[in-house]
């Protein structure tokens, strides 16, 4: 039996439980949003959602790669 008095029809968040700020880019690593549409993600329109979920792919490039770990000792000269 399904509980329908806790069942929404809204845009689901994208969060992915990796919340970790990138530091130049000022969003998050998991799934792409700043701290604004974090925060405000529960008061904003099915609208306002579907605008940011529509951005967040083309957000990715955003994120450079770290030069610590693995990539940055095969970097190295």
């Amino acid at each position: 039996m399904m509980d329908t008095l806790w069942t929404r029809d809204e845009i689901e968040s994208p969060c992915v439980k990796i919340c970790v700020i990138h530091p130049e880019s000022k969003l998050c690593a998991g799934c792409l949003r700043s701290l604004d549409e974090i925060a405000d993600w529960s008061r904003m329109s099915a609208e306002a959602r579907r605008e940011i979920m529509a951005e967040l792919p083309a957000r990715a490039p955003q994120l450079t790669q770290r030069r610590g770990g693995r990539a940055g000792r095969l970097n190295r000269s």
